[in-house]
């Protein structure tokens, strides 16, 4: 793949910059990344049906020039200039990174990956041109150039070689591999620049993700041996080259150097250069592998909300107010089976989805330590907004409310209805409640209105003995479970999941645990005392 007009005219440039070449040798690191590493790499992602593919030719071939420019003419009051272009090309690829991340989300861990080294390629070229212009960035200006080879290399060729492997292979130790690199490299770059202490403890952390890596790539089914050789020496130089990054790393802290800067410019540099970028980029283009696409099909709420949620959004949604309410969250709860059997499932459970109104609801809200600071945050603005407004304590509430017709023409999906909740007659939750079907499973389809967007749950019910377990948690690749965002046409998988495990504990009274994550931390629960007006109506009399 490799073998194109591209890699020509890249090589070419190439050996022009270092015929005519007007600076030290050393600086041909970056400019290798520049000029090589970086449009051949971004040949292998584009797609040729984006905006970003169509445009190419006109934003990268000026910046590719510019670059050769600033190599082999003489120091000028252009260089700023030349300089800022190729910080622009950066910035669009950037959009290009941010525009992908938009169009799926969290789903495709692979996929954050390459998003995540376009968008690091743009911080790349700040940094380039902060060198270039001689910026006082408060270092000196080696480490200015080293910060702007760190974004070439080590956060755009590597998270994309990274997200490549994920394509072909994806074990379960494969997202925590790929986030420890990818936080390792921020922390990298920050130590780098302000803290030997960070830079140190984010070496460590980079060692364990590449020897994961490593590991993760000698299990993959590559396209032959060749191929796989090729992408193990890559990533194996680089388990090399981190344990010299780790002796220097360990000299800065302890003032003790048995690493100097020139042998990781020399030896660390060539490594880079030629084992990780180069053989690393013809090892996957030798066979590319494809993109995973997702194409979403199930209905979605075409209701958003304005600043204010709360009650005020229901004038604009619901339907006649003169007809009758819903009484329950769906009509018929046969509608899940065969995933739930009504003839095992407990009435009360049952009763309750279809007849909610028949029942009072009490709460307790438990938010994880490590996520009460942003909590607190959070409520400042979910007070004001009244939409999933939950309180901080963890004290016993209850919540009123009912469940309201919504326009169907309005809200574009199933018999649609929101069940509206409140804690002290202030709304906390609108929930705009629908399902739909797909193949031979029907999802709870739960929409809860945001400013100019939606948030949207997708839910898969399943029966464990007579209990009911509701989750987002995808148990099939083509399942439709999981929790997005919608706003204008687009949808967006967020890193977040939830359950809900209902259990009647006695005749007329349910229990309920809901928890939440997100990326994989557990950060909320709440458990729900769910009770029949009938059962208050005689305890009521029986303490009389």
């Amino acid at each position: 793949m490799l073998w194109n007009k591209w890699t020509f005219a890249s090589i070419f440039l190439f050996v022009v910059t270092v015929i005519f070449g007007q600076d030290p040798p050393y600086l041909l690191m970056l400019t290798v990344a520049q000029i090589i590493y970086v449009p051949l790499t971004l040949q292998l992602i584009m797609s040729k049906q984006d905006w970003f593919s169509r445009y190419y030719l006109y934003f990268s071939v000026p910046a590719y020039l510019s670059v050769v420019l600033l190599h082999i003419s003489n120091e000028s009051n252009w260089d700023g200039l030349l300089a800022a272009i190729y910080l622009i090309f950066t910035i669009i690829v950037a959009v290009y990174g941010i525009r992908r991340f938009l169009t799926r989300g969290f789903i495709h861990f692979e996929e954050f990956a390459i998003d995540i080294a376009l968008i690091f390629l743009s911080i790349g070229g700040m940094w380039f041109f902060a060198h270039i212009t001689e910026i006082d960035t408060g270092f000196s200006p080696i480490i200015t150039w080293l910060t702007a080879i760190h974004f070439h290399y080590a956060a755009f060729l590597l998270p994309i070689f990274i997200g490549l492997l994920g394509r072909i292979y994806k074990p379960k130790s494969y997202p925590v591999a790929a986030s420890i690199l990818i936080i390792s490299l921020i922390l990298l770059a920050l130590g780098i620049t302000f803290s030997v202490w960070v830079e140190w403890i984010s070496v460590v952390f980079y060692m364990v993700g590449i020897y994961m890596v490593i590991y993760i790539t000698s299990r993959t089914p590559l396209a032959n041996n060749v191929q796989k050789g090729l992408i193990l020496v890559s990533f194996g130089s680089l388990g090399v080259t981190i344990l010299f990054s780790f002796l220097y790393a360990f000299g800065r802290l302890t003032k003790n150097f048995t690493i100097s800067i020139d042998f990781m410019l020399q030896f660390h540099g060539f490594l880079n250069c030629v084992l990780f970028a180069l053989f690393g980029l013809i090892g996957w283009s030798i066979s590319v592998p494809s993109a995973k696409t997702n194409k979403w099909t199930f209905p979605v709420s075409q209701i958003r909300g304005r600043m204010v949620i709360g009650e005020k959004i229901l004038p604009q949604i619901q339907d006649d107010p003169n007809t009758d309410f819903h009484r329950g969250l769906v009509d018929d709860m046969s509608i899940y089976e065969p995933f739930i059997d009504l003839s095992t499932l407990s009435s009360g459970i049952r009763n309750f989805y279809e007849n909610t109104l028949d029942y009072k609801l009490y709460a307790r809200v438990h938010w994880r330590g490590w996520f009460k600071p942003f909590a607190t945050i959070y409520r400042l603005m979910s007070s004001f907004v009244q939409q999933i407004n939950l309180p901080l304590s963890s004290k016993r509430i209850e919540m009123t409310g009912g469940i309201i017709k919504i326009n169907d023409d309005l809200d574009g999906r199933n018999t649609p209805r929101a069940w509206v909740r409140k804690v002290n007659k202030k709304a906390t939750f609108v929930a705009l409640y629908s399902w739909h079907q797909k193949e031979d499973r029907t999802y709870m389809n739960i929409a809860l209105p945001l400013p100019c967007s939606s948030m949207i749950g997708i839910l898969e019910l399943n029966q464990i003995g007579s209990e009911l377990h509701l989750s987002s948690k995808k148990q099939k690749v083509n399942s439709d479970a999981g929790i997005y965002l919608a706003w204008n046409q687009h949808l967006l998988a967020l890193p977040i999941e939830e359950t809900f495990h209902v259990k009647e504990i006695e005749d007329g009274r349910l229990y309920a645990e809901h928890h939440m994550w997100i990326f994989s931390i557990p950060f909320l629960k709440i458990t729900y005392t769910i009770e029949h007006h009938d059962l208050l109506a005689k305890n009521a009399f029986s303490n009389k």
